[in-house]
């Protein structure tokens, strides 16, 4: 989650699925959560960042954590939210958006995935201790 300067967050216009939501991705083999999402939100926004903390965990079912794969194998994915901080960087797109913008918190778009529109919410309420949800 990126805020710039006004207050806003930085969203992404997913190219799978037309949503708009948060950057992010999965953490790959031998990496650590903090490179992973360094390299994520480089990869898919231009921008390199410095993580400042933790927003929340999110592993409820209810929203939009369990996939069922071909084959029938099912996953429930536990999502880890950040705060970043801009630290470089020219903003553009990638292969998995087809736009990116920046929204004031109450006023994101209807476009959105509810989980990420739940996170956004989370992190406005700048609490000291992480949601887990």
């Amino acid at each position: 989650m990126i805020f710039n300067e006004a207050g806003e967050v930085l969203l992404e216009k997913r190219s799978d699925n037309g949503f708009w939501g948060l950057p992010g991705g999965g953490v790959e083999a031998g990496e650590s959560v903090r490179e992973a999402v360094i390299r994520e939100v480089l990869e898919e926004t231009g921008l390199h960042v410095e993580v400042k903390r933790l927003v929340g965990v999110y592993s409820d079912p209810r929203g939009y954590a369990i996939v069922n794969y071909a084959g029938g194998q099912s996953v429930q994915y536990v999502t880890v939210v950040f705060e970043c901080q801009r630290r470089s960087g020219t903003l553009r797109i990638s292969n998995e958006s087809t736009d990116l913008a920046n929204f004031a918190p109450e006023l994101l778009p209807e476009v959105m995935l509810p989980a990420h529109r739940l996170r956004v919410e989370d992190a406005v309420a700048n609490r000291v201790e992480a949601f887990i949800r």
